[in-house]
């Protein structure tokens, strides 16, 4: 075991993938490092003195470059290093439980190494639950499979494996720290979040300097909680704990743009506009290039309606982060308002553009219809390359919500079932290039019910529905085309549909409560703006439909207080949720 494990070092850290030469090959004559000016006299003999053994026969591998035999190597080095274990506790057998546990661990390390340089880490998290015979209270074992696990996507199983972590180092802020990173991302543990933040800020006397991460943190999972809550009190009393976390970690670290972002960050989803324009320009002053710092400007200048200068931050950041879809999904709305449609379009155009050339996939409703329905709209414009897609996510989400992670699963499972009755392709590769491909054809969607062309606007509805025929965003957008045409009650059964797959749409239920407000329905009407409303109490257009329907009930008083509340509301509403910004550590 101990040369196999020697010679496996030397492959991964004392040859290059040049100097190496297939086992079934010989030798060559000459090495690609040695100095073509000596002389060839001094150059060294790579002849072997003797021949390798070749065997033959089935499932046999020979490997082709120095990482596969090193490998290779490895493998073979830790099946002995299991077999001759030696996991007796007893006091006499001490010394050779700890001789093979060093063992073990050197060939873990190269595991790590190996694997790590080829990306695979679901094989190394795999090598390295076999070695959790050896980790009874080893630290470092333990820590190798928490961040194998975390690379390979396996967050539930991490922190729990993190947890173990704590335990045998208690003073190591950096554990909980990873910890509440991967509960508010896509697990959205918020409660367990909140347990690992206050673990890292309470570590005052062991680790003062990591306390203004962990307010940070603890920032992060109250602004989540905020998010999520569905009453309005709620919301606000998680509002103030998030502020105050991160005023603390502000000037506690004044000098990590982090902490200025995230606070402009939190004000700006309070709706404190000015405040926000501050902490943000002190964020880019100590990370100029910071991307999300960029977009926030652009989102707060947007509140002030400054649009034109808006888009110019926009631009100037695309320049920087060309391939940035959130930033190119915010210059489709500011394009619209400042240049026209025809200038937005192009933009999706352009996106699609992007999309094809950044992910290489196959859509397998390819029609080729794709880009003529851009096409119709700028005719006159510059030609571009044809290409389509299908799909979509949340375009209004960019932070992770417990409802929005609920339907998102929902509508998956059902868009599913829906695509393998229409027989149709299943889609390759990961779901975020298709999201993000869906979100194009709905922001072009959008942009066509603007320009009042509903059958151009249901052409690329059907698109994004292609494969996720279930979305709550994509029978919302139904819902408008039906609309545009005049067909209510078929944009009621769209609105309906969406709000099944997802109930906290506030969208869906604004234009819900509009249709049912039509019908002279008031009673139902209200119910569903009010709940609209505690779900997003900054939705000015959900405050101005409830004091319409309040009006035509003939409260009056209560009708004035809503129109107040969506025109306060109004002047500070960017054209995009300001929680589209992802918050995550």
């Amino acid at each position: 075991m101990t040369i196999a494990r020697q010679l496996a070092e030397i492959l991964l850290r004392g040859m290059c993938e040049q100097s190496y030469w297939s086992p079934l090959e010989d030798p060559p004559p000459q090495s690609p490092l040695d100095d073509p000016h000596c002389p060839t006299s001094s150059s060294r003999d790579y002849a072997l003195s003797r021949r390798p053994r070749v065997y033959s026969g089935e499932n046999l591998f020979c490997p082709q470059e120095n990482t596969e035999e090193a490998l290779l190597l490895l493998l073979i080095s830790e099946s002995m290093a299991n077999r001759d274990a030696v996991l007796s506790r007893i006091p006499e057998h001490n010394a050779d439980r700890v001789i093979s546990l060093q063992s073990a661990s050197v060939v873990y390390d190269l595991l790590t190494i190996a694997l790590g340089r080829r990306g695979q880490y679901e094989m190394l998290s795999e090598c390295l639950e076999r070695a959790m015979k050896f980790a009874f209270e080893e630290f470092h074992l333990w820590y190798q499979l928490a961040l194998s696990l975390m690379a390979a996507g396996k967050s539930a199983r991490a922190v729990k494996v993190l947890k173990e972590c704590i335990r045998l180092k208690p003073d190591d802020a950096t554990i909980p720290l990873l910890a509440v990173k991967l509960c508010i991302g896509n697990l959205h543990w918020l409660e367990e979040g909140e347990r690992f933040a206050k673990l890292v800020v309470d570590m005052e006397d062991k680790a003062p300097e990591f306390r203004a991460k962990g307010l940070l943190a603890l920032g992060l999972v109250y602004s989540l909680k905020a998010t999520d809550a569905s009453l309005r009190g709620l919301q606000e009393e998680y509002q103030r704990k998030a502020l105050g976390a991160f005023q603390r970690a502000q000037s506690l670290s004044p000098t990590d743009h982090l902490a200025a972002f995230y606070l402009a960050l939190q004000l700006a989803v309070s709706r404190q506009i000015p405040e926000a324009l501050g902490y943000v320009r002190q964020a880019l002053q100590l990370q100029g290039d910071d991307v999300h710092s960029l977009h926030l400007l652009a989102l707060l200048l947007s509140a002030q309606k400054h649009y034109h200068d808006a888009l110019n931050i926009i631009e100037m950041a695309l320049s920087e982060y060309p391939e940035n879809f959130m930033l190119l999904f915010t210059k489709v709305k500011l394009e619209t308002l400042c240049r026209g449609p025809e200038e937005a379009l192009l933009t999706c155009k352009h996106m699609l553009q992007i999309w094809k050339s950044c992910y290489n996939l196959t859509n397998p409703s390819d029609s080729g219809r794709g880009s003529s329905l851009l096409d119709r709209a700028i005719a006159d414009r510059r030609q571009l390359n044809t290409m389509t897609l299908p799909d979509f996510s949340d375009p209004e989400t960019g932070s992770v919500h417990a409802t929005s992670i609920a339907a998102s699963r929902v509508e998956q499972a059902l868009s599913e079932v829906a695509s393998s009755l229409q027989s149709s392709a299943p889609k390759q590769g990961p779901l975020h290039p298709w999201m993000t491909l869906a979100q194009i054809w709905l922001h072009a969607a959008e942009v066509y019910i603007g320009m009042l062309k509903p059958a151009e606007a249901l052409a690329c509805t059907q698109e994004a529905a292609s494969l996720f025929p279930l979305s709550h965003n994509v029978l919302f957008m139904k819902g408008q085309v039906a609309e545009l045409r005049g067909n209510t009650e078929e944009a009621k059964r769209w609105y309906e549909e969406a709000l099944s797959i997802s109930p906290t749409h506030v969208k869906s239920m604004q234009r819900l409560g509009l249709i049912l407000h039509q019908l002279q329905r008031y009673s139902l009407a209200e119910k569903v703006l009010r709940d609209a409303v505690q779900v997003s109490s900054t939705a000015h257009s959900v405050w101005n439909s409830l004091g319409e329907v309040l009006q035509a009930q003939g409260n009056h008083a209560a009708a004035t207080e809503c129109f107040l509340t969506a025109l306060e509301l109004e002047a500070s509403s960017p054209v995009l949720p300001f929680t589209v910004i992802p918050r995550t550590l």
